[in-house]
């Protein structure tokens, strides 16, 4: 297990490298930002792989639509993937964009069985392309699609049994489309097969009072950090990482809500032992 990690981003660049914070057990890279062989970015990517271990985490597998793979951009992955060796590539459950246009978001899917025989075929012609397993993470979502049959636990513990690709499962997104769609969010943790998770996510959200955005722009909210103590009763002992993307504090800010995870965790595996 990696232990607690940060997401990777430029504003600590220099001190990641001048400083190797002990108390970050690994980091995640958004994988769009390190496919140039060249560059400033990959130089540094490959020096905090000299200090830490790396997840890949993209935004273009695209596997909701009905194209085929990306293969120029499989090509780029799996040469920064040698060159890097990442515990693991993720990215996510949803589609991007058609026709070589993107929307520069993640959407919606609707979960039934024709999306889900179209998203594992995918999922597993990039698997064999890469030659390993990938690991996926859940969506947040705003609305749902009259064409769904399958709930999202349903869906996501078909897809990993069909693929052998493994599940990101983003706490906050859980809470947030809890939320947006009126469930409740301990029965769809509840739900999740326990032997798919590879990960977690910890993220802040945009409480709207009507709805919830997924925003990557605050701490981790109460409610998520709860959620998240209760996933690591289910689940167990899992890798966990901190996304920011937004409003990004100081290195030491972060470092305390991992401190956070990290006693959460603990705390939930003691009260199973």
């Amino acid at each position: 297990m990696l232990g607690f990690g940060l997401g990777l981003r430029s504003p600590h660049y220099d001190q990641v490298l001048n400083q190797q914070p002990t108390e970050v057990d690994w980091f995640e890279v958004i994988t769009e930002n390190f496919l140039a062989p060249g560059g400033r970015p990959r130089a540094i990517l490959r020096q905090v792989r000299e200090h830490y271990p790396i997840v890949l985490h993209g935004l273009s597998f695209n596997i909701g639509s009905d194209e085929a793979p990306d293969y120029a951009y499989l090509d780029k992955l799996r040469d920064l993937a040698r060159e890097i060796e990442p515990a693991w590539i993720s990215d996510h459950i949803c589609w991007t964009g058609l026709h070589g246009h993107t929307s520069h978001d993640l959407l919606p899917i609707s979960y039934n069985q024709e999306t889900l025989s179209l998203v594992a075929d995918k999922v597993s012609r990039i698997q064999d392309y890469l030659e390993q397993s990938v690991v996926l993470e859940n969506p947040s979502m705003y609305l749902q699609f009259q064409s769904a049959d399958m709930t999202e636990a349903d869906f996501i513990n078909a897809l990993t049994k069909q693929t052998g690709c493994r599940l990101l499962l983003d706490v906050n997104n859980v809470y947030v489309s809890s939320f947006n769609l009126g469930l409740d969010p301990y029965r769809e943790i509840n739900a999740i097969a326990p032997e798919s998770v590879q990960q977690f996510h910890l993220a802040g959200h945009t409480h709207n009072t009507t709805h919830i955005i997924d925003t990557h722009d605050h701490p981790v909210s109460d409610p998520v950090w709860a959620l998240y103590q209760h996933a690591c009763q289910r689940f167990g002992k899992t890798a966990t990482l901190l996304e920011r993307d937004d409003d990004i504090p100081e290195m030491t800010e972060l470092i305390k809500e991992l401190d956070h995870a990290r006693q959460l965790q603990a705390r939930a595996l003691q009260e199973l032992s």
